[in-house]
C-alpha cells in the first residue's frame, strides 16, 4: 500500500473561469474516504509542487450516503464521495465536478434544475389534516410498501442525471430521479389525488418521451433504485391518460 494518497482534481475558480488540473498528495491512513481526504487537504492546501493554494471547494453534509450533497465524478464515475473509500480506488484519484449541472466552483455544482423539476411534478403528498393518522389513514399493502420504500430512498444526488445522455445543462428533460418520484407519489393513496397533474407535467416538453432508455441511471444509482421500472409504469400511465384526455370530457 502506498504511503501517500494522490489526488488529481479538476478546479475552476467560478462558472466563467478557465478550468485547470491540480494535484495533491497527503499521508496515507487507513479508513479514509474522499470527503475525509478533502477535509485534510482543506487544512493543508499545498499542491504537489509545495505551493500553498486556496482550499478545494466541494459540498457535503451527512457523511452517511443519505443527503446526496457530495456527488462528484470519482475516477470518471458519478458517485458519493462519502462512500468512496480510498483503499478501493485506483490512484491517482481523479476528482471532477458533475458535468450536467452548472458549476459553482471546483467540485461544487448547482443542482437547482433537479429540485425545480420536483416542484414541477408536485413530488410531495399533501397532508391537510383530512386523515387522522392514528385511526383512519389509508392502508398500504406490504407489497406496495416494499416497492415504494425503494423509491423513497432517493437522495436527489444527481448521479443518475450525470449518467443520463438525455439530461444536459441546456436540455428540458426533467431526468430519471424526477420520474422516479412521480411514480412514488402517484402510488400513495393520498398522493394519487394529484396523479393527473403529475402525469400531465411529464407528458409535455422535457417529460417522459425524452427518455432514450439508455438505462445508465440504474447502473450508477447509489441506492440501486429500479428507475427503469418506474419509467415503464409511467409510460403506460401517460398513454392511458392521453386516451382519457381525448375521449373523456
Amino acid at each position: 500500500m502506498s504511503k501517500e494518497i494522490h489526488f488529481k482534481i479538476k478546479r475552476q475558480d467560478g462558472p466563467n473561469a478557465t478550468a485547470y488540473w491540480e494535484e495533491f498528495k497527503m499521508p496515507y491512513s487507513s479508513g479514509h474516504n474522499v470527503v475525509s481526504s478533502l477535509m485534510y487537504l482543506r487544512e493543508h492546501p499545498v499542491n504537489i509542487h509545495g505551493k500553498k493554494v486556496r482550499p478545494v471547494v466541494w459540498e457535503s453534509n451527512c457523511m452517511e450516503e443519505v443527503c446526496g450533497a457530495c456527488s462528484m465524478l470519482i475516477n470518471n464515475v458519478p458517485r458519493q464521495a462519502c462512500a468512496a473509500l480510498i483503499d478501493e480506488l485506483e490512484q491517482p484519484i481523479v476528482l471532477e465536478p458533475l458535468s450536467k449541472f452548472p458549476l459553482i466552483r471546483d467540485l461544487m455544482v448547482d443542482r437547482s434544475k433537479m429540485f425545480n423539476a420536483l416542484l414541477k411534478v408536485k413530488a410531495w403528498v399533501p397532508m391537510d389534516g383530512s386523515w387522522d393518522i392514528h385511526r383512519h389513514a389509508p392502508l398500504i399493502s406490504s407489497g406496495k410498501q416494499s416497492i415504494r420504500y425503494l423509491f423513497s430512498r432517493c437522495m436527489t444526488c444527481g448521479c443518475c442525471m450525470e449518467a443520463c445522455p438525455q439530461f444536459r445543462i441546456d436540455s428540458k428533460f426533467i431526468g430519471p430521479a424526477t420520474l422516479g418520484q412521480v411514480d412514488l407519489h402517484n402510488s400513495h393513496p393520498t398522493g394519487e389525488y394529484a396523479k393527473d397533474d403529475r402525469l400531465h407535467a411529464i407528458m409535455g416538453d422535457g417529460g417522459i418521451t425524452d427518455c432514450g432508455n439508455a438505462q445508465n441511471c440504474i447502473q450508477v444509482c447509489p441506492k440501486d433504485i429500479p428507475l427503469t421500472d418506474a419509467i415503464a409504469r409511467l409510460g403506460r400511465q401517460t398513454t392511458a391518460q392521453w386516451f382519457r384526455d381525448m375521449f373523456v370530457r
